[in-house]
């Protein structure tokens, strides 16, 4: 049966999403980001890991709660959404308040971490043992900063391009309660 037919469609698919996959770098560098270069005791640490920390728990969830609510996973990745743009912001502060270098989106730095980035990703081995595969453990506060800020950039593209796309499926599908509605209509009618 395909999900057009179904009360519950599939669900929870959360892990295979390329967003979900960046936006987890962007929380794991970040941790280390912020035990290197921010004071534990202050408000920025919390803020900052919590914002990364919510960018990838609001994909999952979302993506979780789709089976029933479109409406809530459409809100859940606009909030994944803002909460990347939060610490994006962070991480500009960081840089000008230092007096660091930001890099331009296409700068030969920026340049070389997206294609690393799209290499990683056409790499669909297990790297689940490379918890700092950005080198950000031992990079300078500069490169550390705009490494991250191009990951972002990156998890915000594919955030939007999500966001359209459920917007789009929501309005062609409709949500769960229109869904039961018609299957309830389909059953007492008679239709399979």
């Amino acid at each position: 049966m395909s999900d057009h037919g179904r009360l519950l469609p599939a669900h929870g698919g959360f892990r295979r999403l390329r967003s979900f996959h960046v936006a987890q770098c962007v929380y794991d560098g970040t941790v280390i980001f912020c035990g290197r270069f921010v004071d534990k005791r202050s408000r920025t640490y919390d803020q900052m890991v919590q914002a990364a920390r919510s960018g990838v728990q609001n994909i999952a969830e979302g993506s979780l709660a789709s089976a029933t609510s479109r409406k809530f996973e459409l809100k859940l990745t606009g909030i994944a959404r803002a909460s990347l743009g939060e610490l994006q912001q962070d991480y500009e502060d960081f840089l000008r308040q230092r007096g660091l270098r930001q890099w331009h989106k296409d700068s030969p730095e920026a340049l070389a971490i997206r294609q690393r980035y799209k290499s990683d990703a056409s790499d669909q081995s297990d790297r689940s043992d490379q918890s700092d595969p950005y080198a950000i453990g031992s990079a300078s506060p500069e490169v550390a900063a705009n490494t991250l800020l191009c990951l972002i950039n990156q998890a915000m593209f594919l955030l939007a391009r999500q966001l359209r796309h459920l917007e789009q499926k929501f309005l062609d599908e409709g949500g769960f309660t229109e869904r039961l509605y018609r299957q309830r209509r389909d059953r007492r009618d008679g239709v399979d």
